[in-house]
């Protein structure tokens, strides 16, 4: 064996490298425990279970915290590392084994780009933007390349640079004669900066949301961003941190008892009951641009209302026969602020409303008809948060609308928080309510110091601070402000104060972004998981090893010490990646164990027919090596093959498994070939024997002869029956697609100890609250069930998600026949019945999933016909083995779809279905290779 040197070389520095990585282990596992066991003080007196659990979280969670910039190993001579690095350089759990949250993060290139435009309102323009995004759903390309096909099919002689060069910043490289094509290739780069620039700051964001080992990465392609957060247990925290812009705003508004506002409510109330009746109004109401004249309603004969100049005061009307006794389409989902002869709310408020109602209203205060009704600079926007209830102080669903007041000829906000230098959060001494402290550049000072005299000058007018468009709070101005401090006061709790000085201290997003996909996993699950997989990989790994000791001896031992040696490895390969491990990843090594043993077995059985021809061990070892090296090689090239298809079309978990398979699979033929080779030659060369059998395999199969290929009709009959029925099955019965293929929400849901329910009640019970396409399905036991629906999968509301959880926190109320909180329902950390896992998938990325997977399979197939073609010179040998490949495919999905809905366990096809196939096509060309080497050798 040549360069034996070289071998040893990087075996010891293997192992070196391997030791040192799992010796960073120790110092932060310390941490840990410390952390743990401050934790358990903290919550060891509290009142409930629940109560305990969220204490030693949030305890822990803050230690850690506190921790992560603390020096903890290392010395000042080499190098000191934190807590934070270290954990960095260590394997990372995915959430479906530590629990947490995952999500797919879409970069709105839409919106950026009309952003990019000036706004432009021009009707080819929105149109293509449309085009492009309802294409987007079924296409695997990026969004800059499908608008640009939009808009040449109906430019009809416009051209792009008309478009985008009413932006200042990009007249220098775009004028009236730039081609459409330089200006796609600007606005593409351009587009590419924002992603990247929105990757980073996210990145930044996530830094101080205080997760250990955050995995963050950028698909650039399809400008996905892909993040996941072990341990999390505050989804709706996480995602405000990741979807919030952190557009910051400060705005003048209306008051209720400006002039007109009131009345211009009440007409528009009388003007869309008319519009809905399909009347028309002959005479429009006039437009009202100043508020220096008190304006009142008043109803004509026809009982049309109209908006006069009178010296009535808001007082006046508010006392007079009551406004809003007949309410319209408007106010009977808004409820004017002032009803009856008080103001319930502050000045600012026009009115409120239900959660659900606000996208109707707001689409009723756009209708041009009923805009013209209010003073041209007023823009209507929401409270962020719901009011509280005044008796208990808990949230209603009640949310406050207002009325901003834009400057004359400016569409932005006089001040904006670009000009934000720097943000804090902390309780205010006085009042004890936390308030978010900034602090401005002196541009942003003198703007601020204009806006607050004016207000405070004006009956100490209020200013609305907004944040994405809804108002974060509406403070009076006592006084004027020159400094260019200021506080944010918007009923935070301490958290929500320092994760919002935080988001402004980073500053805005450059581009919107939408989630797309979401998973959550509660810690109990991830810890069963961690079990089941523990047991998992040593059965399996301890299954292979006796076999390996029981049919090869001595030679089993000498494959013993490769895998376990190949294990090592592969762990510490993962670690000094930075790969994440995941369920997907723990299967990726139990089938790497398979492929090492897959090598020794071929060598193995190689040596055993050399040493039956009559060679010495020494020789029989060393012809049996050689003779095998092209049938692993092309073995397991045909693997990484499939493996890299995996990694580029796969998505999260799915790429960590690929990636755990291209390593093990180079560990595998390091650890089997070389350094077992290296084991062989260093016993034989002391004179000692290798025994290849034991008693019980010695000549098994040695002397086999089947006819195969005269039983191959036999073998015709059995596989044409299957995929026959196969096919009849496809059209007929289709198949069991999960979310990850037609997109909507999935959920585990384990019921308390004490509630037991049939799998037939709770289908019927949510198919009838959902309305919709629902599956149900026991999980182990009667008392997990995994429910799926299609209900709201085409919503765009923001609050959609909260929609179809409290849907099913209603049915699962109805079937339990108890109220059962919903905090604690949906809290995956919560004790009784509550959701364990969920999993949101919008058809955007679903079918983007179910395309990546045709695309997978045909490459793989497509690259495995290449390789075989080039290895053996021969068509029929690729032909061959891709058509042994597709009958392979077609058996597996034949009864994937033949057994839908017949078996106790689940035949989903989603993205670990894909991976399997993949995995399968993988293995079958092992075989397939090793034969054909064989042949060929002939």
């Amino acid at each position: 064996m040549q360069g034996k040197g070289l071998i040893r070389f990087f075996l010891g520095l293997m192992l070196i490298i391997c030791i040192y990585q799992f010796f960073l282990y120790i110092p932060t596992n310390k941490v840990e425990k410390q952390a743990e066991e401050y934790a358990t003080s903290i919550a060891q007196d509290a009142p409930d279970e629940e109560e305990r659990r969220s204490l030693f979280s949030d305890a822990r969670r803050a230690y850690l915290d506190s921790m992560s910039t603390e020096k903890i190993f290392g010395t000042k001579l080499i190098k000191e590392y934190t807590y934070n690095e270290l954990k960095q350089q260590q394997l990372a759990f995915g959430l479906d084994l530590s629990g947490g949250m995952s999500v797919v993060l879409q970069v709105d290139i839409r919106e950026f780009l009309y952003a990019l435009s000036d706004e432009n309102k021009d009707a080819t323009f929105i149109q293509a933007l449309d085009n492009a995004e309802a294409e987007l759903k079924n296409s695997q390309s990026d969004f800059v390349t499908i608008f640009a096909d939009e808009f040449q099919q109906i430019a009809e002689g416009k051209s792009l640079a008309n478009i985008f060069n009413k932006n200042q910043a990009l007249r220098q490289d775009i004028n009236f004669d730039t081609p459409d094509g330089e200006v796609i290739s600007l606005i593409r780069t351009k587009a590419n900066e924002t992603v990247q620039l929105t990757f980073q700051r996210l990145k930044e964001r996530i830094d101080k949301l205080g997760v250990v080992q955050p995995n963050v990465s950028l698909d650039a392609a399809r400008d996905l961003i892909i993040v996941e957060l072990p341990g999390i247990d505050n989804p709706e925290r996480a995602r405000s941190f990741l979807q919030a812009a952190a557009k910051l705003e400060f705005w003048n508004v209306y008051r209720v008892n400006d002039a007109g506002i009131i009345p211009a409510f009440l007409a528009a109330d009388s003007k869309l009951a008319n519009l809905r009746a399909g009347e028309e109004v002959e005479e429009e109401a006039p437009v009202i641009e100043s508020i220096d004249t008190i304006y009142a309603q008043s109803t004509d004969a026809d009982g049309n209302i109209t908006i006069d100049s009178t010296d009535i005061t808001i007082d006046t009307l508010f006392a007079a026969e009551d406004p809003f006794a007949s309410n319209g389409p408007l106010l009977s989902l808004l409820t004017l602020n002032g009803t009856g002869t008080t103001l319930n709310y502050a000045l600012t408020v026009m009115g409120t409303s239900e959660r659900n109602a606000r996208g109707t209203i707001s689409a009723m205060l756009e209708e041009p008809a009923v805009k013209a009704l209010f003073p041209n600079d007023v823009i209507f926007r929401w409270s962020k948060d719901p009011v509280k209830d005044i008796t208990t102080g808990d949230r209603t669903t009640t949310y406050e609308l207002y009325a901003i007041k834009k400057e004359r000829g400016k569409d932005g906000a006089p001040l904006e928080g670009d000009m934000v230098i720097d943000a804090s959060a902390q309780p205010d001494p006085t009042t004890g309510q936390v308030q978010v402290s900034l602090k401005m550049d002196n541009k942003g000072a003198a703007i601020w110091g204009q806006m607050t005299s004016v207000a405070a000058a004006d009956n100490n007018r209020e200013i609305a601070i907004l944040l994405d468009d809804e108002v974060v709070s509406a403070p009076r101005v006592i006084n004027a402000i020159l400094t260019g401090d200021s506080q944010i006061t918007g009923d935070f709790t301490i958290q929500e104060g320092q994760d919002l000085a935080s988001i402004l201290q980073i500053g805005k997003l450059p581009a919107q972004t939408k989630i797309i996909q979401e998973k959550n996993v509660g810690p109990s699950l991830g810890a069963e998981n961690i079990a089941r997989s523990k047991w998992a990989l040593i059965i399996g790994s301890g299954m292979v090893l006796l076999f390996m000791l029981l049919y090869y001896a001595g030679a089993g031992i000498v494959s013993i010490v490769a895998l376990v040696l190949n294990i090592v490895f592969i762990f510490a390969a993962l670690a000094s990646y930075g790969t994440v491990l995941t369920l997907p990843g723990i299967a990726g090594i139990v089938l790497t164990i398979g492929m090492a043993v897959d090598a020794n077995v071929i060598i193995f059985e190689r040596i055993r027919e050399e040493l039956r021809s009559g060679k010495s061990t020494a020789t029989a070892i060393a012809d049996g090596f050689k003779f095998s090296y092209s049938a692993i090689i092309d073995a397991n090239v045909t693997t990484i093959i499939t493996a890299l298809v995996l990694a580029k079309f796969g998505l999260g978990p799915i790429k960590g498994f690929a990636i755990v398979l291209i390593i093990g699979v180079l560990s595998s033929l390091f650890t089997a070939v070389l350094v077992g080779r290296m084991i062989f030659d260093w016993w034989t060369s002391k004179g000692r024997d290798v025994n290849f059998a034991t008693s019980i395999s010695r000549g098994a199969l040695s002397k086999v002869n089947i006819d195969w290929i005269g039983k191959r009709k036999i073998a015709y009959v059995i596989s044409g029956t299957i995929i026959a029925a196969g096919f009849v099955s496809f059209a007929t019965r289709g198949f069991d697609f999960g979310v990850d293929f037609k997109g909507g929400y999935s959920y585990n849901v384990a019921l308390s100890d004490d509630s037991s329910l049939e799998r037939d009640d709770v289908y019927d019970i949510l198919n009838e609250t959902f309305a919709a396409t629902t599956t149900v399905k026991e999980v182990e036991n009667a008392n997990t069930f995994d429910i799926t629906t299609s209900y709201g999968v085409d919503i765009e509301a923001d609050d959609v998600d909260d929609q179809v959880m409290q849907k099913l926190h209603e049915g699962f109320s109805t079937l339990l026949a108890t109220e059962l909180d919903y905090d604690d329902f949906k809290n995956p950390n919560g004790v009784g019945t509550h959701v364990e896992s969920s999993y949101k998938i919008r058809p955007t990325i679903a079918d983007d999933i179910r395309t990546s997977s045709y695309y997978a399979g045909t490459f793989a197939l497509l690259l495995i016909f290449l390789y075989i073609f080039i290895r053996f010179n021969k068509w029929q040998y690729s032909l061959g083995a891709v058509a042994a490949l597709a009958h392979d495919v077609l058996i597996v999905l034949s009864i994937f779809s033949i057994f839908k809905g017949l078996t106790s366990f689940s035949m989903e096809i989603d993205q670990n279905f894909i991976a399997a196939i993949l995995t399968v096509i993988g293995y079958s060309i092992n075989d397939t290779v090793v034969v054909f080497d064989r042949i060929r050798e002939f």
